[in-house]
């Protein structure tokens, strides 16, 4: 059965297809332009590009016809910033936009986007036009946030709740895990049993200073919440309301992307790699973690990854999972993409040489 996925890069967006068990470029977007993330086509056509233009901004593009052609949108912009501001030094001033997501069941029509510096925005017309969520902008506790890889805090995990069209989870580096239940309209920090190594002893458990680097709702149980945090791996059984540590996974339990079966809520798989300055695979050796059990055990997958001599880094949203849970596609910082047909048993690079890579997502 024919697949197509679509690949963000520092360079352009890229779809490709997989006919006949190959992968193969169908089209590229934006060629030469980062693009630091999309939304793939929902059920309307409608398709949206973010782009991250250094000098020129921040732009948005639109298509309704599968990235056969594009126009662009008005971006997200902030309202003007209060004499005062900034609050933690941050500028009230679109960074870059971080996430893409669309509401999920009765909410389908709704549009968020997550940016840096940590604003939370809306559309209900297929990304026409944007509001600020301003109940999240403008909690007390954002002057707690700060930037992990970035200067500035950035809202990088939108998880809609697919039985609660009021709810929404958003993640924060760093700034742990929001969540609203009345459509937006109010907020509370649910990052309680996180733990932050970098924090003095006495900030560590802190909820407001997590650095969640990113957080997938497991489509076949809601309430269960995955969390690949820069101080492991965390996960919530009680839709966010508290956190348990999950240990044991292979090598290390840093990294920074996490996919959730569609199907199976035990089942989750992580890229690690060596924290902090380094940020390589452990040893120079590419892997994928697999747990089937909801985190009791794990398994490293490397059948078909290179095993010595690898420096490829997953980013957040660089590894994504189709709906049938058994096809997968990675891609790295390195410009290399890998494919499994068999959730992850084994690997077979894509033959092809792209930039560095921020985003891939199934159609």
């Amino acid at each position: 059965m024919a697949a197509r996925a679509w690949v963000a890069t520092r360079k352009g967006l890229f779809e490709i297809r997989q006919r006949r068990g190959d992968w193969a470029i169908e089209c590229v977007s934006f060629l030469g332009e980062p693009v630091s993330m999309l939304l793939p086509p929902q059920a309307s056509g409608r398709m949206l590009a973010a782009l991250n233009l250094g000098h020129f901004g921040v732009k948005l593009h639109a298509s309704d016809d599968a990235g056969v052609s594009w126009h662009e949108l008005a971006a997200p912009v902030y309202p003007p910033q209060p004499e005062g501001e900034p609050v933690a030094g941050v500028a009230w001033k679109l960074v870059q936009i971080w996430a893409l997501e669309a509401g999920l069941g009765a909410a389908g029509g709704t549009l968020w986007a997550g940016t840096l510096p940590g604003g939370l925005f809306r559309s209900n017309d297929g990304g026409e036009s944007w509001q600020l969520v301003d109940a999240l902008w403008n909690q007390p506790g954002r002057a707690e946030w700060f930037g992990g890889g970035y200067d500035v805090p950035g809202i990088h995990s939108i998880c809609p709740h697919p039985l609660l069209p009021a709810e929404l989870l958003v993640g924060i580096s760093c700034g742990g895990a929001w969540v609203s239940r009345d459509d937006g309209a109010s907020w509370q920090v649910q990052a309680d049993g996180m733990r932050a190594a970098y924090m003095p002893p006495d900030l560590a458990e802190n909820p407001n200073t997590q650095d969640p680097h990113r957080i997938e709702r497991s489509p076949a149980q809601p309430d269960l919440l995955w969390c690949q945090h820069h101080g492991g791996i965390w996960r919530s059984g009680d839709n966010a309301r508290s956190w348990q540590e999950v240990t044991g996974a292979p090598g290390s339990s840093f990294g920074f992307a996490v996919a959730a079966h569609p199907e199976q809520a035990d089942t989750a798989w992580f890229v690690p790699a060596v924290a902090d300055q380094q940020r390589v695979p452990a040893g120079g050796a590419l892997a994928v973690n697999r747990t089937r059990d909801g985190g009791r055990s794990f398994e490293a997958l490397r059948a078909g990854l290179p095993q010595r001599d690898c420096y490829d880094l997953v980013y957040r949203h660089g590894l994504a999972v189709d709906a049938s849970g058994g096809r997968l596609l990675m891609g790295s910082t390195t410009g290399n993409l890998w494919a499994s047909d068999d959730g992850g048993d084994r690997w077979v690079m894509v033959p092809v040489n792209l930039p560095p890579i921020h985003a891939v997502r199934f159609d």
